[in-house]
């Protein structure tokens, strides 16, 4: 009897959990995404006019991008800027990934781990807001280059896109660190000693025992800091500069500040898209699928 009791509560658990799942899914992510496509090929109307003749599915929203030269050296100056922030993330933390799988004792591993995490209690704009302090003309980086003599005037670190290219891979580090270090951990360390006991020096050891284990890893790393990176909207806004704009802020400005919903989903919508294929992009050149990356 009891057996069948605790049978039917696992049952029962596992249903609400898997409908809680699905409601979410549906609810806040499937439903908003099919309505900003919907929102993307209509005009945007006065409430009079919409379900009138003027309410008529179109491409205009699309074409707005490509007309608008502005708009779209934004566009791509975001994507690329993202891939720069992936790649620059990547060469940071993969280092940090191997030193605390394979070379810190479980006693430095946890307190590097610690240190690397207590940083990130703190709300995401407050940790901006530090690097728009550490950065600034009078700041305490400029003041210490000073000190030293590596500068004869203070750097402006936040003129350009430098502020904001730093300030993403401090806020995105983790997301990179973490599925490289828990693909590099599953490495059998005999394998990096036969390879190193063979003659082959460490990058060579790394380019054909480590990084190959550590693929899933990578590519799980890569696609989230891209598409954080390419959807961040504090970090360049707090950190930029009046010309080194963001997407993200232009579809903000349609939204908020334009009125403009409809043009601001297309926006949207075209940035999602690139997301979508940069994924495509990178399981196909890490050679993974989405079982590997699941792992």
């Amino acid at each position: 009897m009891f057996s069948q009791l605790k049978s039917r509560f696992g049952s029962g658990l596992a249903v609400g959990i898997i409908g809680m799942i699905a409601v979410w899914l549906i609810g806040l992510v499937i439903l908003p995404q099919l309505l900003m496509v919907d929102y993307s090929f209509r005009p945007n109307l006065l409430p009079a006019d919409i379900g009138g003749p003027k309410d008529a599915y179109s491409l205009t929203n699309y074409e707005t991008l490509f007309s608008n030269k502005i708009h779209l050296a934004i566009f791509f100056k975001t994507i690329w800027s993202s891939v720069l922030v992936t790649s620059l993330t990547l060469m940071v933390s993969y280092p940090i990934a191997f030193y605390l799988a394979k070379v810190a004792t479980p006693q430095k591993a946890a307190l590097c781990l610690l240190l690397l995490i207590i940083p990130f209690w703190i709300n995401e704009i407050l940790r901006t807001f530090s690097w728009y302090i550490i950065l600034a003309y009078k700041g305490p980086l400029n003041a210490l280059l000073l000190g030293l003599g590596v500068v004869d005037r203070p750097v402006r670190f936040l003129s350009g896109d430098g502020g904001v290219l730093i300030g993403m891979v401090y806020a995105y580090i983790l997301f990179m660190i973490f599925p490289i270090y828990n693909a590099i951990e599953s490495l059998d360390t005999n394998q990096i000693k036969a390879a190193r006991n063979l003659g082959a020096g460490w990058i060579r050891t790394h380019w054909r025992v480590v990084i190959p284990h550590a693929k899933p890893g990578i590519a799980t790393g890569c696609i989230m800091t891209f598409m954080l990176a390419a959807g961040s909207y504090a970090v360049p806004a707090l950190l930029g500069s009046p010309g080194s704009r963001w997407f993200t802020q232009i579809i903000y400005n349609w939204f908020f500040e334009g009125g403009d919903w409809n043009q601001g989903a297309a926006y949207a919508f075209l940035l999602l898209i690139i997301c979508i294929g940069f994924i495509a992009l990178v399981m196909r050149v890490f050679k993974v699928g989405l079982g590997d990356i699941a792992k």
